[in-house]
């Protein structure tokens, strides 16, 4: 049976060890991977426990088909609402992730200016265009809803490619439209989306006065933010707000939610691990409190190494508890352990 975590050595000899050691370090390293796969969310959802106080919010939402605004700290399962609610009616869901420097705009869709210049260039210059009609040549008929104006052959799907929001109102189904982290945007971002939330279209980027309009349900809109950043007024009237804590209860549920990822932790060892999770986490000098996403790290980091319940006494201090590495993400942190 393999080591689960002492996959790497100091090789005394590198010729032995590619010789005699090293199949048996790479059937241990692939050992490893499952855990890894098992957080995707999609296969993740299955595990996802949320409190009643949170269905009845998802329920409100939905109740009144209005977006869901999740707030809380980072790894609260804010995101894995969106999958859970997808694994739960079996509908797709398209997500946006969103950064510093996105706009409204990469939601409804993106477009490859590069590549058009490109074709155009060629067109002009008699080169020779390779895949569909080039730039100069209009499509056969518009991609959005009819007009009285020819297409504009920048509207080619060849260089205008839906975005998750585009792709939401295609969709003739039941479907979800995750807005994952909206508190990383520029303040004007949440506020370019509010023709959206209240009308469900957005007009053409090329073909003036068409609308790109919804043809299913309107799509079960699941926006979280870690609190960053105030949003704008307008935007959260529009929204069913929701936070979620990171309390005791919670981080119980996600333990046993997730305990197949440590199967050497026995009951007492894992209830042990929390409580001194909690020790740490009460420290207020802590500049990054560790979360969920750390708990379940360094319980399989502890798993992996076969750790016993006595190293997680009350009697240990926690500047001695083993893998540390895994819960303190700033070394000056560690002078607020104690002795």
């Amino acid at each position: 049976m393999h080591d689960p975590f002492h996959i790497i050595n100091k090789p005394a000899d590198w010729a032995t060890h590619d010789r005699e050691h090293l199949p048996g370090k790479r059937q241990a390293l692939a050992a490893s991977a499952p855990i890894a796969d098992e957080r995707n969310l999609d296969i993740s959802a299955e595990r996802f426990r949320p409190s009643q106080e949170l269905l009845n919010a998802i329920n409100a939402a939905l109740a009144a088909r209005v977006p869901l605004l999740l707030t809380g700290e980072p790894g609260t399962g804010k995101t894995q609402v969106a999958w859970f609610i997808k694994r739960f009616f079996q509908v797709p869901l398209f997500a946006y992730q969103v950064h510093s420097n996105s706009q409204a705009s990469d939601m409804r869709y993106d477009f490859d200016a590069v590549a058009y210049l490109r074709d155009a260039y060629l067109a002009r210059h008699g080169g020779e265009i390779s895949g569909e009609s080039p730039a100069w040549q209009a499509p056969t008929k518009p991609t959005a809803s009819a007009g009285d104006h020819s297409p504009d052959p920048r509207a080619q799907k060849r260089y205008l490619k839906p975005g998750a929001l585009w792709n939401a109102y295609e969709c003739d189904s039941e479907c979800v439209l995750l807005i994952d982290e909206i508190d990383k945007a520029p303040r004007d971002f949440p506020n370019d989306l509010l023709q959206e939330l209240d009308q469900n279209r957005f007009e053409h980027p090329f073909h003036k006065g068409d609308y790109v309009v919804r043809k299913g349900a309107p799509p079960i809109i699941i926006v979280t933010s870690n609190g960053e950043r105030r949003l704008p007024d307008a935007f959260l009237r529009r929204c069913m707000v929701h936070h979620i804590a990171l309390n005791k209860e919670l981080l119980v549920e996600i333990m046993q939610a997730w305990q197949s990822q440590f199967p050497r932790l026995d009951e007492a060892t894992r209830k042990a691990a929390l409580k001194r999770f909690n020790d740490i986490r009460e420290i207020n000098r802590l500049s990054k409190k560790p979360g969920a996403a750390e708990l379940l790290l360094w319980l399989s980091v502890l798993s992996a190494q076969g750790v016993k319940v006595e190293k997680l006494a009350d009697t240990v201090a926690l500047k001695e508890l083993p893998a540390l590495m895994c819960l303190i993400k700033d070394h000056a942190d560690y002078v607020h352990l104690g002795g």
